[in-house]
Order: C-alpha cells, then sequence, then structure tokens
C-alpha cells in the first residue's frame, strides 16, 4: 500500500503532526484515523465528533470525504489542518 507524509495542523491544540496517510483510502477512512490518532497523540485533548472537518491548511477549503487521497492531490508534504 503506497503511502503519503502529510503534516495535520489541528488549531485548537496548537500543534501540527506529521503521518503516513494510504494514497488509495477514501478520505472519510483516513479523517476516521487521523482523529484517533490525533486523540491517542494528545493524551485525549483532541475530542473529535461529527461536526470535524479536514482541510487545506493554505486556504481553508474542506476535503470532499468521498474521494480518495490520491483523488484530491494530496502527496508528501501536504499541509491539512483538522478542525
Amino acid at each position: 500500500m503506497e503511502k503519503v507524509l502529510v503534516n495535520i495542523f489541528v488549531p485548537v491544540l496548537r500543534k501540527s503532526y506529521d503521518m503516513f496517510i494510504p494514497l488509495q483510502a477514501r478520505m472519510y477512512e483516513v479523517l476516521e484515523l487521523i482523529k484517533k490518532a490525533v486523540a491517542e497523540m494528545s493524551d485525549g485533548m483532541f475530542n473529535a465528533d461529527g461536526n470535524t472537518v479536514i482541510c487545506y491548511r493554505n486556504d481553508g477549503t474542506i476535503l470532499n470525504i468521498n474521494l480518495s487521497v490520491y483523488e484530491l492531490g494530496i502527496h508528501n508534504g501536504s499541509k491539512l489542518m483538522l478542525i
């Protein structure tokens, strides 16, 4: 499974996390993995809910979670934000 390294910024924590995500996975699957990973790495300080979204960090465009990581054009070094 091919993966890309992305940077996820979490404004509520004022922290960024580098994560590998699978290129062929749908973004809704990746979002669940990211939410769990951030909650774990923040020792439970981050609590995701049904309103949690992922977007591009540079312009705030919310990602279509029905598309794959590849289809969204996400690549090594992409900067995303979890809000």
